[in-house]
């Protein structure tokens, strides 16, 4: 029994080592306060967004679509201040459609919620499309700088 019971131990540890952090890779538009997502749905629009993917995922014709752009039908779209639910505990929320659309359906039409590119908290400053990025970068080539510098001076010292 206590064999079993370590290996069940040992199995749920090992699958909280999996998760990670995914903040570089979430895009501008994305709500803040959350340093892992998975996926967004945006009810106005009934469309998914994988994270990781960087892809839309939205019906036509009864099939699912995964693609890097909305379709030209939510061209009027403002993706900055449509609300987006984190989803990060369904592989494939798509496949259950119709609990988001029931659930998130109150969500429709909002459009205050604070998103990443407005954010001036400095750990969405590494993500690439963020405005002050370029800021963060040129601290983080500073921070190298200094390190290097520091490895070359102890190394001159002795």
């Amino acid at each position: 029994m206590a064999l079993l019971l370590s290996g069940f131990i040992f199995k749920t540890a090992t699958a909280q080592i999996h998760f990670n952090i995914n903040i570089g890779v979430q895009p501008v538009w994305g709500p803040v306060g959350y340093d892992h997502v998975e996926y967004y749905y945006m009810p106005d629009i009934d469309v998914f967004y994988s994270v990781p993917k960087h892809q839309y995922i939205y019906q036509e014709q009864g099939r699912w679509i995964f693609t890097a752009s909305l379709p030209a039908r939510y061209r009027g779209y403002d993706i900055y201040n449509g609300y987006k639910v984190v989803i990060n505990n369904d592989p494939r929320p798509y496949r259950n459609a119709r609990t988001y659309r029931t659930k998130y359906a109150p969500y429709k039409g909002r459009h205050d919620q604070p998103i990443i590119r407005n954010s001036d908290d400095p750990k969405y400053f590494e993500i690439k499309d963020h405005p002050r990025h370029n800021q963060w970068k040129k601290n983080q080539n500073q921070g190298k700088g200094n390190q290097n510098q520091e490895k070359g001076n102890k190394r001159r010292n002795n």
